[in-house]
């Protein structure tokens, strides 16, 4: 006798396999790790297969687990793809439609991009989280996150995972910022390894945008002395107006640069693309409608 698995049961099992707990799936779900332990436990029974079993204060898979979830995933891809393609039937433009990005752009693009969603389309609830690519990405892939805007250096580009579709919107620049003090004060353009000795100030320690300005002064023969770890560009700006640190600053969401504080190009350049990305297999109208208005906003900041 064949039997029918449910999808519910089958996207919990595949939610415990993608996040590592029943605990943190439940999260993933909304739901109560109970009632996650509840739709595995039926699940088991109806395969006639442990699915789980102990890992110290948590589960793993068995053997089984994982040959079932492998199928799971497919379906679950399967059904994203179906939905994407029926809602394309009728171009309907509704949520819920989950958003990240990084922090310049949350500032700076998100909010005339989400004014503009909200007129044309009152039925798209969208929800907006910042964050980084190696926090975006993978919940991209989970299904947490149904878009995300990623910054990509060109002299370090960020890796896409398989299963992502990307769209570039625009490209930007960096110039460094130092103290109208510092010996280099008066130069409108810098090599970055005249910069050597030049303490710097970075973001969240160890998160994506420090290691690529650990990276980015290494790979000119710089040293990086980075003694302040700040997560905002206001804090560092402050930093360099003191003549304590120099920092990399974007040029998109620029703030307003404080007295003390010079700005100077870099030789070479240091350059970034900008990408909306998604799930290659639920490219819907909504993600679309986002994508579109986030390019327009990107032209009108950056014009």
């Amino acid at each position: 006798m064949s039997t029918v698995y449910s999808l519910e049961r089958l996207r919990a099992l595949h939610a415990v396999a993608t996040h590592g707990s029943v605990a943190a799936a439940a999260t993933a779900l909304h739901v109560t790790p109970s009632g996650v332990s509840q739709q595995l436990a039926k699940l088991e029974r109806e395969v006639g297969h442990q699915l789980l079993e102990p890992e110290g204060r948590g589960v793993r898979l068995t053997r089984a687990g994982y040959v079932l979830d492998g199928h799971a995933e497919r379906v679950l891809s399967q059904l994203a793809e179906a939905q994407s393609d029926l809602d394309q039937l009728h171009g309907e433009i509704i949520g819920p439609l989950r958003i990240s990005a990084f922090s310049t752009a949350a500032r700076t693009l998100m909010p005339p991009a989400l004014s503009t969603l909200r007129d044309k389309h009152p039925r798209l609830a969208v929800t907006l989280t910042e964050g980084e690519y190696d926090e975006n990405l993978p919940a991209v892939l989970r299904g947490d996150l149904d878009l995300a805007l990623i910054e990509s250096w060109d002299n370090q580009p960020t890796p896409i995972p398989a299963g992502i579709s990307r769209e570039l919107l625009f490209s930007d620049m960096a110039d460094v910022a130092i103290s109208a003090k510092h010996r280099l004060a008066h130069r409108k353009v810098v090599a970055i390894e005249e910069l050597d000795g030049t303490p710097w100030a970075g973001w969240t320690q160890h998160g994506a945008c420090y290691e690529w300005l650990v990276q980015t002064l290494r790979s000119h023969h710089v040293t990086p002395t980075i003694t302040c770890a700040v997560p905002d560009y206001d804090t560092q700006l402050a930093l360099v107006a003191a003549d304590l640190v120099a920092a990399v600053l974007p040029r998109l969401g620029r703030l307003p640069i404080p007295e003390g504080v010079r700005l100077m190009a870099t030789r070479p350049p240091i350059t970034r693309k900008i990408y909306a990305a998604w799930r290659s297999d639920s490219d819907r109208p909504a993600i679309r409608a986002c994508v579109d208005a986030v390019s327009a906003a990107a032209q009108t900041v950056m014009a």
